[in-house]
């Protein structure tokens, strides 16, 4: 964490901060109309490839039978697993998603290259594949992701589900920019959830508005035969790059980090 950084959360800490919904979205919404078709294009390639791999690995190992008997719709209800089957479900779920969660970085790293001019492609996405970003972004997405999973799995076993819901979104909303935090401040994984739990917490109310407004604007998406659901999500994105970029912002040292 570069001193700029730091003294800008603790600005925070103490006195908090300004936030137009009106200026933030259109940031995002202005930063989305550039990357979502290539954005989109890419997502869903990907998305694609990686359910392939991993549908054919399962078949590999557990047979097509099983996997397909497992599929039943009656067997996907979360209070019929069994102990074991949900820590299997819940161990890679969690495990899938820390290794995503680069992919994530790279389409917030478009929005930024977007608005400043710069060339992207397809290597964006991926370029947080490697040290230092790649652990840290393992790491806080595994903690946030197994706290998240640990309190739902005891709440929907105590068949709560608003309490399940609230929860969900309250995580969802206070790690908002865990991984701005990492990419462009260059925090450390615990740092940055601990950062972003600060900052979020002075103006949480705004920031939940810009979070629902783009979920419900992205899953418009599912219209389109569900395919244009790749196509709205960057603005998802496009939102959390431009609440950093708001909030936290960029001086001349960090520009040269983040091209760097």
């Amino acid at each position: 964490m570069n001193n700029s950084i730091q003294n800008r959360i603790e600005t925070i800490r103490r006195e908090g901060y300004d936030l137009d919904f009106g200026r933030v979205f259109e940031h995002a919404f202005k930063n989305y109309k550039k990357i979502a078709l290539y954005g989109g294009l890419v997502l869903f390639v990907f998305f694609v490839v990686i359910s392939i791999a991993i549908f054919g690995v399962v078949i590999a190992s557990f047979g097509a039978a099983a996997v397909m008997a497992f599929l039943q719709p009656e067997n996907l209800k979360i209070e019929n697993f069994d102990f074991n089957s949900l820590l299997i479900v819940s161990t890679a779920s969690i495990v899938l998603g820390a290794l995503l969660s680069p992919l994530t970085a790279g389409l917030i790293k478009m929005a930024y290259c977007a608005e400043h001019d710069e060339e992207f492609h397809v290597s964006t996405m991926f370029e947080f594949y490697k040290a230092p970003y790649f652990k840290e972004l393992f790491i806080a997405t595994f903690l946030v992701s197994l706290v998240s999973n640990v309190i739902s799995s005891i709440i929907t076993y105590a068949q709560i589900p608003v309490l399940n819901f609230i929860i969900s979104v309250a995580i969802a909303l206070f790690t908002i920019i865990m991984i701005p935090l990492i990419i462009f401040g260059k925090l450390k994984a615990v740092q940055a959830i601990e950062a972003s739990v600060i900052i979020v917490s002075k103006q949480p109310l705004t920031i939940l508005g810009l979070l629902v407004v783009c979920v419900i604007a992205a899953m418009l998406g599912f219209i389109g035969c569900c395919i244009g659901i790749f196509f709205t999500l960057p603005l998802l994105y496009s939102l959390y790059y431009a609440i950093y970029n708001e909030i936290i912002g960029f001086d001349n040292e960090n520009k040269v980090d983040v091209i760097l």
